[in-house]
């Protein structure tokens, strides 16, 4: 009976907890194929105030950056609970959901969390706004029991907007925000690490699997690794400084020859973004180099040339990532094809680029916070 309580114990430590991701098309990808992009952007124009968090160098993107694709996954809040659609984000800190005291027009074609049916539901009166690279929120802080599968955190601070700006069309209730406390707009500890101080996960790492498929087969894994998932070893990259998933990347190449980040420069690997941006004196050479032309919001290459252009290769820590034309050139409707780079239009201090879905579909991802390290790993 002894030996039977210890392998329970084991059996339970080894257990990682995951989360099926669905990818869905943004109302802006639909438009745009249906050339009624520009028309819907001028009925819903909007101005948003550009704003960093606690003094970071968090990129924030211009509105018009919206995401082409979003990976999206359940989690519930409440008690009993309410299930909602959310956007698992390493690029913020911050977990808010769409509620009943928002008015804005784009909230009422999300699914809104009713404070009054929940019995664990708890109030603050905290305010506070978040800017992203698509838009922006305001709301309040609360406390109430939130469940990821089947990890719960009871009295997790959360906030409930109060107006949202800018996703017109992105069909998500919330977003939760897996970066680190410091990261964090309203100062509420994040659900991962609330789910580390609880003893809710074994391991302090969680995993990003994003499949090539059209829409299913994505996963986010909590509290381990399933090794099943990507070829090889994990390569670990030591985070430029604690408190950011940032790492330090040594160069970009194509053709044995570097075209961005010469001496070295700083990449966010961040899963909330499909593309792949950097500076725009840097993000134009490459679409001179790939013969891109721009049109519209997009850069178009001819049809012919996805055959016979070469990978951009990511160098980080001394290992190279490369990206092939088939990753990084995508196909609209119609079609035809454009790149997945796009320009960073916020200034940095040092060079920066954000490594997003593009590069995540190629290589699975670990974020180990016990360790303050990414892994990476050719994804099957």
């Amino acid at each position: 009976m002894k030996w039977l309580v210890l392998l329970g114990l084991v059996a339970f430590s080894e257990c990682i907890v995951i989360i099926p991701l669905t990818k869905v098309k943004t109302m802006r990808k639909t438009l745009s194929e249906k050339n009624m992009l520009s028309n819907f952007l001028k009925e819903h124009a909007y101005r948003v105030s550009q704003i960093s968090s606690r003094g970071s160098n968090r990129t924030i993107h211009p509105p018009e950056e919206h995401h082409d694709m979003l990976y999206m996954g359940n989690i519930t809040i409440g008690t009993p609970p309410q299930e909602f659609q959310f956007v698992f984000d390493t690029g913020s800190s911050d977990l808010w959901v769409t509620s009943v005291f928002c008015t804005s027009p784009t909230c009422s074609t999300h699914v809104r969390f009713r404070h009054l049916e929940s019995s664990t539901f708890w109030p603050t009166q905290k305010t506070f706004s978040i800017t992203y690279g698509s838009g922006n929120m305001k709301g309040f802080l609360a406390y109430d029991t939130v469940q990821i599968g089947d990890l719960v955190s009871t009295d997790q601070p959360f906030a409930l907007s109060v107006a949202e700006y800018g996703f017109e069309g992105i069909p998500f209730d919330g977003i939760l925000g897996l970066n680190y406390p410091r990261l964090s707009f309203s100062g509420a500890i994040p659900i991962f690490n609330n789910l580390k101080n609880q003893g809710a996960i074994s391991e302090p790492v969680f995993a990003f699997y994003l499949s090539k498929k059209e829409k299913d087969g994505s996963e986010v894994m909590f509290g381990g690794v399933d090794k099943s998932y990507y070829q090889g070893v994990l390569d670990w990259v030591p985070l430029i400084e604690m408190g950011d998933w940032s790492v330090h990347m040594d160069s970009i190449s194509m053709k044995r020859k570097v075209i961005a980040c010469s001496g070295g420069c700083k990449a966010l690997v961040d899963t909330g973004i499909s593309l792949i941006l950097g500076p725009r004196r840097l993000f134009n050479n490459i679409q001179k180099l790939i013969g891109a032309m721009p049109r519209s919001s997009k850069q178009y290459i001819s049809c012919f040339a996805i055959n016979i252009l070469p990978s951009i290769i990511f160098t980080i820590n001394g290992i190279t990532y490369p990206v092939p034309a088939q990753a990084y050139i995508l196909k609209d409707s119609r079609g035809h094809l454009y790149t997945t780079f796009k320009e960073n239009t916020v200034r940095t201090s040092t060079e920066t680029w954000i490594l997003g879905d593009v590069f995540l579909r190629k290589y699975f991802s670990v974020f180990d916070g016990g360790n303050d390290r990414i892994g990476l790993a050719r994804a099957v």
